[in-house]
């Protein structure tokens, strides 16, 4: 049986409130904000007198160890009981300000590294001092790096769109990495500083980083491998396996019928050889770099993905720009006849695709029915590469030898 001592509030458990405080940021950001934290009253449970009779040398103690600490301010009240006579009693910790709190956690100098960039905020960007309020030890993480990030973020509102690439701002202390490693909160803070002139509202996270600042995004590259030499750009000079930007892509329009997408770059460089055809490796980029080649409408299109939910989302996704897509070995009879070949997703979806046919809504429900396995699926690579051949023939192409 605990004793009743161990529910008795102590020091420690003081300080733990506010290291807790102190985590969330309130202790930090109590300068900034307009609904004042300090005084900050915590009350102190102690013994009854119930438990001061059953338990007298526990009580004495507890109190002992209250007034022996000399750290937090207390606020004591009187009390008389029958074996401890007239005495008096923790009954909160008082906290009059954030000095003292910082004091008792130990945390003077990050209060006093907080302070300054606060103090750096309210001189050349005030707009941002709630920002610092709200994400108090976020902003305390970024000290090391706060200078440089503001001088990013004086840079854009003085080049507003300016056009360049992320390597040519030239702000004192700044470089391309850091700009990419802190991404996220200059985006939090630029949003904070820009007028809504110089936002495109429409880019949004990591990928749209660039865009929506005005800057100047890398080009999307497109990696393509001609199956027909006879329908190739220059083979003899620039091979079969290109790559190219999205602008360039769009331009080809190549003498081909039909167009493969593989995610996989082995199965990519060992698609076997076809008249009138081409493989994309579809890793590493968006649809949209797709979407602009009109030409690829008037092409017959197969998508080769993974036997798994991930894999069917991306066939959905593909069939937004291009609704004439077929899966390409994405069936149920596939999915059952390597079963010793499963593997489990990590991270299944479960929303509903629309764009699916009959036929590989009918393979997604497989998957997710299957007993034993939450996630079942099925990696293109692992599939024997003689049935890519057979599907091949199936879908009306001829192998080259």
């Amino acid at each position: 049986m605990k004793s009743a001592a161990n529910h008795w509030t102590t020091p420690a458990d003081i300080k733990a409130m506010l290291h807790r405080r102190w985590q969330r940021g309130e202790i930090l950001a109590s300068s900034l904000t307009q609904d004042p934290l300090f005084p900050l009253r915590l009350p102190i449970k102690g013994p009854n007198s119930a438990q001061i009779s059953a338990d007298f040398g526990a009580a004495r103690d507890w109190i002992a160890e209250w007034s022996n600490q000399k750290s937090i301010p207390i606020e004591w009240r009187a009390f008389s009981h029958r074996l401890f006579g007239d005495n008096q009693m923790p009954s909160a910790a008082i906290i009059p300000d954030a000095e003292s709190a910082v004091k008792i956690l130990g945390t003077r100098r990050e209060w006093v590294i907080y302070q300054e960039m606060t103090a750096r905020c309210r001189d050349s960007f005030p707009e941002l001092l709630d920002w610092l309020a709200k994400r108090a030890i976020t902003a305390l993480e970024l000290a090391p790096d706060w200078q440089a990030i503001l001088a990013v973020i004086a840079w854009v509102r003085d080049h507003p769109r300016c056009g360049r690439f992320l390597r040519q701002i030239d702000a004192p202390g700044v470089h391309t990495k850091l700009v990419e490693k802190h991404r996220g909160v200059i985006a939090e803070l630029l949003d904070r500083v820009l007028p809504a002139d110089a936002i495109d509202s429409t880019a949004r996270g990591a990928l749209g980083f660039a865009r929506r600042y005005g800057f100047r995004d890398k080009p999307e590259r497109i990696r393509i491998r001609f199956l027909d030499p006879a329908c190739a750009i220059a083979p003899e000079r620039l091979g079969l396996d290109l790559t190219l930007d999205a602008a360039a892509f769009a331009a080809l329009n190549p003498p081909v019928e039909h167009v493969f997408i593989t995610e996989n770059e082995v199965n990519f460089l060992a698609f076997p050889d076809c008249p009138r055809s081409l493989v994309i490796f579809g890793s590493g980029y968006g649809w949209s770099a797709l979407a602009a080649a009109s030409w690829l409408h008037n092409r017959t299109i197969h998508y080769w993905g993974d036997i798994d939910t991930h894999g069917f989302a991306i066939l959905d996704q593909l069939r937004a720009s291009f609704p004439h897509v077929r899966s390409l070995l994405m069936d149920r009879a596939v999915f059952l006849n390597h079963r010793e070949f499963w593997t489990t997703e990590s991270n299944p979806l479960r929303r509903d695709l629309q764009r699916l046919t009959a036929e590989e809504q009918a393979t997604l429900e497989v998957l997710h029915s299957q007993a034993g396995l939450a996630a079942p699926r099925l990696e293109q690579e692992k599939l024997p590469f003689p049935l890519v051949r057979n599907a091949m023939q199936e879908v009306g192409l001829k192998n080259q030898p």
